[in-house]
């Protein structure tokens, strides 16, 4: 029972949807907005960086307090950071606060990682950002980083030491469920549809892409 309340609060910390309050702040529910998607990205090309930035500063805290508060309740039970990140990715893709709706789990993840596995989880970045700045596609970024990253909790398990079973394990299902979540932009890659980062254009989930 200990245990599952630790789970569940894991939960309800990643279902903060907090791009889609600060959205209502603006007037903007942004499951309807830009891609529909209930994202940093999507905030930042409805709402502007800014406020992009915060909601993904947000978003990163919500998986690293999710991985400490469970570490924190029962520091022997090594498999409990894991499957409490686990749970705030989950929530952040599934929020009961926002309709079941919510995001693709990559800035959650990242700060899941922080927590696990600090190294591999910057070398994951170091694969966003490098894919960013060469393709300029989020969702290229996103999927190569998700990929690279069991391949990086791998290659350090040496400093991760007891935690490498639980945060390798966990590292594969982030990988799949992130590349699973990004089904709609592939398709859209495939027909040259999908917009880069510096494109000035806003996507709708019913008219699809639209200039700003």
């Amino acid at each position: 029972m200990w245990y599952a309340f630790v789970l569940v609060v894991s939960f309800l910390l990643g279902s903060l949807p907090w791009s889609l309050w600060v959205g209502q702040t603006k007037g903007v529910d942004l499951r309807t907005a830009g891609s529909g998607n209930l994202g940093a990205t999507n905030v930042y090309r409805v709402l502007g960086w800014r406020l992009g930035l915060i909601v993904l500063v947000l978003d990163v805290l919500k998986g690293l307090i999710a991985v400490e508060f469970s570490r924190g309740l029962d520091p022997k039970a090594g498999w409990l950071p894991a499957a409490g990140g686990m749970c705030a990715v989950l929530g952040h893709m599934y929020s009961p606060l926002a309709g079941f709706k919510g995001g693709k789990g990559v800035a959650t993840a990242f700060g899941v990682f922080i927590g696990l596995a600090p190294i591999a989880s910057l070398l994951s970045f170091t694969v966003w950002m490098a894919s960013l700045a060469l393709g300029g596609w989020v969702s290229v970024a996103s999927c190569l980083a998700a990929l690279m990253l069991p391949v990086f909790v791998f290659v350090t398990r040496d400093d991760i030491q007891s935690r490498f079973p639980w945060a390798f394990a966990l590292a594969i299902m982030i990988a799949l469920l992130v590349t699973l979540r990004h089904t709609k932009n592939w398709d859209r890659l495939r027909h040259g549809a999908e917009q880069r980062i510096w494109e000035k254009r806003v996507e709708t989930p019913e008219r699809g892409a639209l200039p700003r």
